[in-house]
């Protein structure tokens, strides 16, 4: 049995984390939708507009909706997929970009599909719910680069055995893949520092991970504008959005870091 002890929300980072977070040799950051709305990436469902409008989500994110009507959902995929693609990083992406380059030992977990992280320059990345800008054969799972156009109104077909292609993202019904999900969990019990940026710390496993590092004896930080249900068991919170508090905490732990 632990206990937790309640942080006094601020949003300056205080010299006690600046310090933690320069001195810490490995570091695990986990981001949520919030780091995503920033940038002008719509929610699942605040997505459902228009054409839209009127759809379950059941019918365009499940295993049950695809196998329905495929096309219904490669359309609604690959719509929202070209949508996204246009969105850029924001300062909040591009600090932790900066957090990689000067801890040792990181790892960006992310419930994000939309690739911002990458797009930044993330390299060390765990995405626990897939890229919606990665396509996979629905029967054997292999990621597909290049297919061809169907001729008639179905999705495009994996070029190696015929089935049908699908987003590569997790969908509601679906499993975590187990080597992603085990990597996370492996990093946030080893971690000296979890940043738990933009989530709501509600969707499981993911929650999870946080509780795992402050078992382990690692300093929790949230960054959220919002309270959660992780704000009374984190060691800091830094109440503003992470594009604010973010760059703020590199700007302060290095000052000599670039401006994100």
């Amino acid at each position: 049995m632990f206990r937790f002890r309640a942080a006094t929300p601020s949003r300056e980072p205080p010299p006690a984390l600046i310090e933690r977070l320069r001195r810490a040799q490995s570091v695990v950051a986990l981001t949520g939708a919030g780091v995503s709305a920033e940038s002008g990436v719509p929610t699942f469902r605040d997505a459902l507009t228009g054409l839209w409008a009127n759809y379950d989500p059941r019918k365009l994110a499940t295993p049950g909706g695809f196998a329905r009507d495929p096309k219904l959902v490669w359309d609604w995929y690959a719509e929202r997929r070209e949508r996204i693609g246009q969105i850029r990083p924001n300062p909040g992406h591009f600090a932790l970009v900066e957090i990689e380059r000067r801890v040792p030992d990181f790892l960006l977990v992310t419930q994000n599909i939309d690739g911002l992280h990458a797009k930044a320059g993330t390299t060390r990345l765990v995405e626990l719910h897939g890229n919606i800008g990665r396509v996979k054969c629905s029967r054997e799972h292999r990621v597909v680069n290049r297919w061809d156009e169907p001729l008639d109104d179905l999705p495009p077909r994996c070029p190696a055995c015929g089935s049908f292609l699908r987003p590569d993202v997790v969908w509601f019904e679906e499993m975590l893949p187990p080597n992603a999900l085990a990597e996370a969990e492996d990093a946030a019990e080893q971690c000296e520092l979890l940043l738990v940026v933009g989530t709501s710390a509600e969707v499981y496993p993911a929650a999870a991970l946080p509780l795992h590092a402050k078992r382990a004896g690692a300093t929790l930080v949230e960054v959220n504008p919002e309270a959660t249900p992780l704000s009374d068991q984190a060691d800091y919170v830094l109440r503003a959005p992470a594009g604010t508090a973010l760059p703020a905490l590199v700007a302060a732990a290095w000052p000599d870091a670039a401006a994100c």
